[in-house]
């Protein structure tokens, strides 16, 4: 790996955390938003979805564009948006604004978060894949995990200081990738491929979207899906049922993070050369299924606690196996593979909150009994999936 690759790694690596972060430090100023404003549940309801509805809808469209134009130009852009984004929801009180401030943040997100996959599957060997891979996803968690902790801090001087800093940060990112990081053809090949194929003859659509592909993005929104299902009543759900206080729930999500980020850094490229990622797929599926079934019957807070932290981190090392092994598939696509990546991954962050909510009021073990049950049927679909090498798209 040249030097020159090594830095556009770390330039998408702190780009994904950046994204990511901006993504998740509206959480804690929300309450206060809705009270100052004396907005509604729905009000904020409608505003976290329409994060997700924008990187839904763009997410592919971005792919491909970034696979016909290049990778760096859609990044400087989807960072630029970023840093408006940030701003627009600092300066305004009105809940319009807010709400267009969400969905230039999800465009944002869709540029940036499946450019850098597929730019870092461009650039690396199969054998470095993974590995890079595993940091881009750790970068995805760890802005995720923080950023509800830093924008808590930030918002003590002012609920709007969160923002204000993550535009300005956006703003020099910005500048910092259009200057630093290095055009695809500075950046060696891939495999002994070109950074990206020739654009006049990308695969078609219908030929790229063979069964085992199809496969392997349904598992992905099961997973965003059984995640987002999982966690969004998480708190509700222990504190119920298990009376746990929120000092136990900070305990379960701190220790959750830290684990994430050592698995996703040190251990993941090192289980996929163990295992191969369709047993890594396999054995993740099983252990977040046996893990939820674990916490159903759990009867004290440890088998609790144990059972959750086994749950997260298998969706932890599931998520970024099956990227891997999606960006094995074809030299031609990195954009539009990392694009409806990313776009099922936002129709499983919308449906999971609304499903494990709706069938929280009717009963409190009802969400996990649903994500169980989704969950062992695509343990079973990963049989269904016997090599990676024959899932390759010309």
């Amino acid at each position: 790996m040249t030097s020159k690759t090594k830095r556009a790694i770390f330039i998408l690596i702190f780009s994904e955390f950046l994204v990511c972060l901006g993504i998740s430090l509206v959480i804690p100023v929300m309450p206060f938003i809705k009270n100052e404003l004396h907005l509604t549940a729905t009000d904020m309801g409608i505003m976290t979805s329409l994060f997700a509805l924008a990187q839904f809808v763009a997410s592919p469209i971005i792919g491909r564009l970034s696979d016909r134009i290049g990778r760096k130009p859609v990044l400087v852009v989807g960072l630029f948006l970023y840093m408006l984004s940030e701003i627009l929801f600092a300066i305004t009180n009105q809940l319009l604004m807010f709400n267009i401030s969400r969905i230039v943040g999800g465009l944002s997100a869709a540029m940036v978060v499946p450019t850098a996959m597929a730019m870092a599957a461009d650039i690396t060997t199969k054998r470095q894949r993974a590995k890079v891979i595993g940091w881009l996803s750790a970068a995805f968690s760890g802005g995720l995990i923080l950023g509800p902790g830093i924008g808590g801090i930030l918002a003590k001087i002012d609920y709007k200081a969160p923002f204000w800093i993550a535009g300005l940060m956006g703003l020099l990112s910005t500048i910092a990738l259009a200057t630093l990081l290095p055009q695809e053809d500075e950046l060696g090949h891939n495999d002994g491929g070109p950074v990206r194929a020739e654009i006049e003859a990308p695969t078609k659509l219908i030929h790229f979207l063979t069964k085992p592909v199809v496969i392997l993005f349904t598992m992905i929104l099961v997973s965003s899906f059984g995640l987002q299902g999982f966690e969004s009543i998480y708190s509700i759900y222990v504190n119920e049922v298990f009376n746990f206080s929120l000092d136990n729930i900070a305990l379960v999500l701190t220790l959750n993070g830290i684990i994430s980020l050592l698995l996703q850094v040190l251990l993941f490229d090192h289980l996929v050369v163990w295992f191969k990622e369709t047993k890594v797929i396999r054995y993740c599926f099983f252990l977040s299924f046996a893990g939820t079934i674990w916490i159903v019957l759990a009867h004290s807070k440890w088998e609790v606690i144990v059972a959750t932290l086994i749950v997260f981190s298998a969706f932890d090392l599931l998520r970024p196996a099956i990227t891997t092994m999606l960006t094995k598939i074809s030299t031609q696509n990195q954009g539009l593979i990392n694009g409806l990546n990313m776009s099922l991954t936002s129709v499983g962050n919308v449906i999971g909150p609304i499903m494990s909510g709706a069938l929280l009021d009717m009963n409190y073990h009802y969400p996990y009994v649903v994500v169980t049950i989704f969950l062992i049927i695509s343990f079973g679909m990963t049989y269904l999936i016997k090599d990676r090498t024959s899932i390759k798209v010309v």
